[in-house]
């Protein structure tokens, strides 16, 4: 951005920005990363920064944040067979699965249905504070746990397809019936809106951050203590 150059996210090409400061001065930071312009080569907007990345994604997290205790306290399968109904919920689901001995399948769903939407909604709100208050974190740590954040993301919809496999299965039969719960649609929310804030975050911003309190430290160190 200091080149006065701008990249597009969709075809990675690098462009010159358009701005008219030659007639008008030039912009303040916040304006030259609101502005946009079209990509020559795909005709996508480009951002030097996404537009409101940081409210965006605290709004999704908080979100999501709500939506956690439903996704796993409420029920996520409820059957009906010839003994009667029975709704069952991912915690329900966990401790049963270890009460029945099968630990590994207990493990595996306690950690993609619980502990990683928890971690993952802590790292981004780490993240987010990382690059809104210009924090001592090495800008290089937040971008790798960005990038591990975004690739594991996508294994956060376990439960809901083993819940849809589960509801084709029993449904296939004529002595029961299987429908999914609210705890499964809270838990889709969660995993959507998780999603779609770390698509929101734009990791750049952690650089300007560190880039903005080294250029004050240096500021500072340089400026006169005494008379």
């Amino acid at each position: 951005m200091d080149l006065g150059l701008v990249a597009c996210r969709t075809c990675n090409g690098v462009a010159r920005r358009e701005s008219d400061e030659s007639s008008r001065g030039a912009p303040s930071a916040p304006q030259a990363r609101a502005a946009a312009q079209q990509c020559s080569r795909c005709g996508a907007r480009m951002h030097s920064r996404k537009p409101d990345s940081l409210m965006r994604t605290q709004a999704l997290l908080v979100a999501a944040a709500i939506m956690y205790l439903p996704a796993n306290l409420l029920p996520v399968l409820h059957t009906v067979t010839m003994l009667g109904s029975k709704d069952d919920s991912i915690m329900s689901g966990i401790v049963h699965f270890w009460r029945s001995g099968d630990w590994v399948i207990a493990t595996v769903v306690f950690i993609a249905s619980v502990a990683f939407p928890l971690l993952k909604v802590v790292a981004l709100a780490f993240l987010a504070w990382t690059a809104g208050c210009a924090s001592r974190c090495h800008p290089l740590v937040g971008t790798k746990l960005f990038r591990v954040v975004e690739r594991l993301g996508r294994w956060s919809m376990l439960d809901i397809f083993v819940i849809a496999l589960t509801i084709a299965l029993v449904n296939f039969r004529s002595v029961a019936s299987a429908t999914s719960g609210w705890g499964a649609v809270a838990f889709a929310a969660v995993v959507l809106l998780t999603m779609t804030a770390t698509m929101q975050f734009d990791p750049r911003l952690i650089w300007d951050a560190h880039a903005g309190s080294h250029e004050r430290d240096k500021n500072g160190s340089n400026s006169p203590t005494g008379p």
